[in-house]
């Protein structure tokens, strides 16, 4: 049975053809599985763009000077940051940067054709061998501890460094995801110890031009208070520094911004989300600087696989699909939810109740429980929607699985 009302995931891209089934960039999906086997990630190359272009319009209604960075990590494929590299050129609003946490993220970016003054380097533990990959390539650093600010001062002194200050609040898609609250977190220096960071820089003549902070990852409409809680810290921390000296040209409100997963998510509004930051960062006169990943990639891609079980155990009936968390991670790791799309019947009604499981041999390997389901039988093609971000990036071949294969299309 097919419901007359579209999905609420129905965009241009990712839609359903007039009998009923799955397209994708205007290919039907099942044909992609059927072709080119399962598990399968297919991308609407268009999608990562029209993201990038929506956030950007958001901030430009500010009025104020902004910078997009990419977060690589979210996707480093070349193939994906080719479309963010041709969005503009170095220096125009219209180009989108790139934030690094690695020196293999930074040489990925600079072999993809970023220049080092677009690269923002953020990580978290830096090593003495991480400095020496990436010092030599211009590249600024954001240093999250006063022991890196005391490593990096050794061998980069006199120069211009950001501050990943911990803002003691946060925001995520669930309590896992906040990356900054009443529990003592691994990123960035407590607003307590800012003297001690102060003494630091000092110590090695280094200055301090940018404040960053992660308020959490996956955040979404009902995050924007918790995050606009963090900023608020984060400003404070800016006059801090000021006040020691210290010129503050930038404040990078890091990434976090989600994408809804299930159709009782709200998305977070990005004019209320830009109008957020001016309204605390406009009267400080800094670039505002945001690095997203999820919200640039997560919807611009699905995952194909096969269903090779459904089967009752004890009162649930298990729908088992010939990819496992190695490959998609999301449910595993982070705990987002998921929606899946028989391909066949893309609008059916979901009229069962069941838990969709994967093939690796551990027990937590699911990835939706008690989730409403359209029927579906052994044979079927099934889609994960929103696998742009944090899939493919993270897979392995855990049991000796292997990864899957990648399809990038042009609408």
């Amino acid at each position: 049975m097919v419901t007359t009302a579209a999905p609420w995931w129905v965009r241009p891209g990712l839609d359903i053809d007039e009998t009923g089934r799955l397209r994708v960039a205007g290919r039907d999906a099942e044909a992609l599985a059927r072709e080119h086997g399962t598990p399968l990630f297919v991308y609407d190359l268009a999608r990562f763009a029209e993201n990038a272009r929506r956030l950007q319009a958001a901030l430009a209604g500010t009025g104020l000077p902004h910078r997009v960075r990419f977060a690589l990590k979210a996707n480093p494929l070349p193939e994906v940051l080719a479309v963010f590299r041709g969005l503009g050129a170095p220096g125009t609003p219209e180009s989108v940067g790139i934030d690094a946490c690695s020196p293999g993220e930074v040489e990925r970016a600079l072999e993809c054709g970023w220049r080092p003054e677009e690269i923002s380097y953020t990580g978290t533990n830096v090593s003495d061998r991480d400095l020496a990959a990436i010092l030599p390539h211009g590249v600024h650093l954001n240093l999250d501890a006063i022991s890196q600010i005391e490593r990096y001062g050794r061998h980069a002194p006199g120069t211009a460094i950001g501050l990943r200050v911990d803002p003691g609040t946060g925001a995520g898609y669930n309590e896992h995801l906040e990356y900054a609250g009443d529990r003592p977190t691994k990123f960035g220096i407590g607003l307590d110890r800012l003297g001690d960071a102060i003494a630091a820089v000092r110590r090695h003549d280094l200055s301090i031009d940018t404040v960053h902070f992660h308020a959490g990852s996956g955040w979404l409409a009902d995050g924007l208070t918790g995050f606009e809680a963090a900023l608020v810290r984060a400003v404070d921390a800016v006059r801090e520094l000021r006040d020691a000296g210290h010129r503050i040209a930038e404040v990078n409100v890091g990434g976090g911004l989600g994408m809804p997963a299930r159709e009782d998510e709200r998305g977070v509004d990005l004019d209320a989300y830009a109008a957020v930051l001016a309204r605390h960062l406009g009267p400080l006169g800094v670039t505002i600087a945001c690095e997203p990943g999820d919200h640039l990639t997560k919807d611009a891609a699905i995952l194909l696989g096969e269903v090779v079980t459904v089967e009752r155990r004890r009162g649930t009936t298990f729908v088992g699909l010939d990819l496992g968390w190695n490959v998609n991670c999301s449910y595993f790791i982070y705990r987002f939810a998921q929606e899946f799309v028989v391909c066949r019947a893309a609008a059916a009604e979901r009229t069962e109740t069941v838990t969709v499981a994967g093939h690796i041999n551990e027990a937590g390997d699911v990835f939706a429980e008690d989730y409403p389901m359209a029927p579906v039988e052994e044979g079927d093609i099934v889609a994960t929607l929103n696998a742009g971000g944090y899939l493919q990036a993270m897979s392995s071949t855990h049991c000796l699985r292997p990864m899957a294969a990648a399809l990038f299309l042009e609408r």
